[in-house]
């Protein structure tokens, strides 16, 4: 599988630097004053500053009815492995507000799936995932 690069906008690169590698697990890549390359879970994120976000600001979404709940949009994130996602959910609790706490989604349907959302500091909404046979379930109709 070839990586995808996803860069977004945040209001302070030391707290977006903070949050990627002492909350979610990331490593660091290459890094300037306004930006900084991630590797978030084997694909590259880049985070770069947005001063016009100012110190407390958060970036604009909206809300998407979606199974009984509402999904942030935009958002992006990345599908794991049934374990790796169990783990990371139970290691993120009690250190991210949950916009949507981890739950099984479409249950018995042709995609069911793990999921969960939450934001990182400056408002980017995160979604993960996982499947019991993610080549099967994926793209499931």
């Amino acid at each position: 599988m070839t990586p995808f690069h996803l860069a977004l906008t945040v209001r302070d690169i030391n707290e977006a630097r903070d949050f990627y590698t002492q909350t979610l697990g990331c490593s660091m890549g290459r890094s300037d004053i306004d930006w900084v390359d991630l590797d978030f879970f084997g694909h590259q994120l880049t985070c770069h500053l947005d001063p016009e976000l100012g110190k407390q600001g958060k970036v604009k979404q909206h809300i998407n009815p979606v199974d009984g709940h509402g999904v942030p949009i935009p958002h992006c994130g990345v599908v794991l492995e049934m374990p790796v996602w169990r783990t990371l959910a139970e290691s993120l609790k009690g250190k991210v507000a949950f916009i949507i706490e981890p739950y099984i989604r479409f249950p018995g349907e042709p995609g069911e799936q793990a999921t969960m959302f939450f934001c990182d500091p400056s408002g980017n909404a995160l979604e993960f995932k996982a499947f019991k046979n993610i080549s099967k379930q994926l793209f499931a109709t």
